[in-house]
């Protein structure tokens, strides 16, 4: 990874925040505006990483061998991912995906049953209630830490809710604490999406492995990439037989047994994990904690240098978060503390400085596939009308906070994270420089 000084970068990180505007130089100038861009060089740091003399050894092995199906590989990535998380066992499934569709349909929630859910969350979150049949309800969002608020969960709860689902989104942990109280209190089971959140850790545990079940993705894009690919982690064993049951088509397996010879015990689908997915997720577990380590480094140096910019407003971290994960670092940005510079221009100033943004995800919980689902003859048989109409379920889940908050969102992917300190320093610059010089860039934008 080359880590090459930024000429010239110096001056502006230093500059007040509060300075008049600068312009004299082209590298104090936004590059929107024809200067200099806050960062040059090749590229940030790749991702997915790869090292051929240290990774290929294992992968090589297994593909040379012609076992490929799920075998002692997988075994191994699973023993190894359980005792990285800090649970008894962990099952490696297909994706992040269908981890939450197992873990769901194996705590017996599925038609008629209600799931609590954030609406600041990747999709998939809410596909999985819905692929077993059951209702997701939201609970609006605490904007600093773009978690679910802990304190709107038990106004959501009716006799039909059966599970909450916390979502660790960006690898910030949510505040289980109080959601493992209501939960304790209401009789609800836990299931942690830590499919962003990869080591992170609350009160001195693991995420995904504070409620009954955690379920992690291995995606592309995540801190721990495979391509594709999922687990559950529990420390409930006889759970944990019946997600792996499901996976393998049904067949018996541990605790989850039928009679002999009877074949399938359950009604199970195909999800299983194959040999060198494991091979490359050994891989990339051994640099995992390393890089989790670098990360928080980064972000805490990165959040200490713009929180200080008027109008930049990072995530906050809840009290017992001993680390985070970072697959993201999301800030929320308001255009009055630059000069009214709407969010889609100041995003585009900064891609002109060399630095890689988004505006993150957009309101979910009105989208038409909820619409769609409650309109399926499945749904209509098993929910009364009034459940189903999707006027009444929109003001049931209407969730202001997180409106803001798409509206407010901007994030760095976490390879960003990866980089050097003058990487953060160039990050945190082209901020300053957009800053700096908003009227002219809202003028130019």
């Amino acid at each position: 990874m080359k880590r090459n000084a930024l000429a010239g970068l110096g001056a502006v990180v230093g500059a007040a925040v509060t300075a008049p505007v600068i312009g004299s130089t082209l590298a104090d100038k936004p590059a929107l505006l024809g200067g200099m861009p806050a960062w040059s060089k090749v590229q940030w740091p790749e991702w997915p990483q790869w090292n051929p003399e240290t990774d290929e050894k294992r992968l090589l092995e297994v593909m040379r061998s012609g076992v490929w199906s799920r075998a002692k590989t997988v075994d191994e990535f699973e023993k190894e991912w359980a005792s990285a998380i800090g649970t008894k066992r962990s099952l490696a499934v297909v994706n992040g995906t269908n981890a939450l569709v197992i873990a769901l349909a194996q705590m017996n929630i599925g038609a008629g049953d209600e799931v609590i859910v954030p609406p600041y969350t990747f999709i998939a979150t809410v596909s999985a209630v819905l692929t077993n049949g059951a209702m997701p309800v939201f609970v609006d969002v605490d904007r600093e830490t773009f978690q679910m608020d802990p304190a709107k969960i038990e106004a959501q709860i009716t006799p039909r809710t059966k599970a909450i689902i916390p979502v660790h989104i960006m690898g910030l942990p949510c505040d289980m604490d109080p959601i493992m109280t209501i939960a304790k209190k209401h009789n609800l089971v836990v299931i942690e999406d830590a499919c962003q959140a990869h080591l992170a850790e609350y009160d001195g545990k693991k995420v995904g492995a504070i409620g009954q079940a955690g379920c992690f993705s291995f995606q592309n894009s995540k801190n721990m990439p495979i391509g594709e690919g999922g687990a559950i982690t529990s420390n409930d064993e006889e759970f944990m037989d019946r997600c792996y049951s499901f996976h393998n088509l049904g067949n018996p397996y541990g605790t989850a047994v039928g009679a002999v010879g009877v074949g399938s015990i359950m009604q199970g689908t195909k999800l299983r994990f194959s040999e060198y997915q494991a091979a490359i997720g050994l891989a990339q577990l051994k640099r995992l904690d390393a890089q989790t380590t670098t990360r928080n480094e980064n972000a805490a140096y990165l959040k200490a240098e713009v929180e200080k910019i008027t109008g930049i407003m990072p995530y906050k971290l809840y009290e017992r978060v001993n680390r985070a994960a970072y697959h993201l670092f999301p800030f929320r940005y308001d255009p009055e503390g630059f000069k009214g510079l709407p969010r889609e221009g100041f995003i585009k100033a900064l891609r002109m400085e060399g630095i890689p943004c988004t505006s993150g995800y957009t309101v979910l919980n009105t989208q038409p596939f909820l619409a769609e689902t409650f309109q399926s003859p499945g749904y209509k048989k098993v929910y009364p009308a009034k459940l189903l109409d999707i006027k009444k379920y929109n003001e049931r889940n209407h969730c202001p906070e997180n409106e803001k908050l798409c509206s407010e969102a901007v994030w760095f992917t976490q390879n960003l994270l990866l980089g050097s300190r003058s990487d953060m320093d160039a990050i945190a610059s082209a901020i300053k420089k957009v800053h700096h010089n908003a009227e002219q860039v809202k003028a130019k934008s």
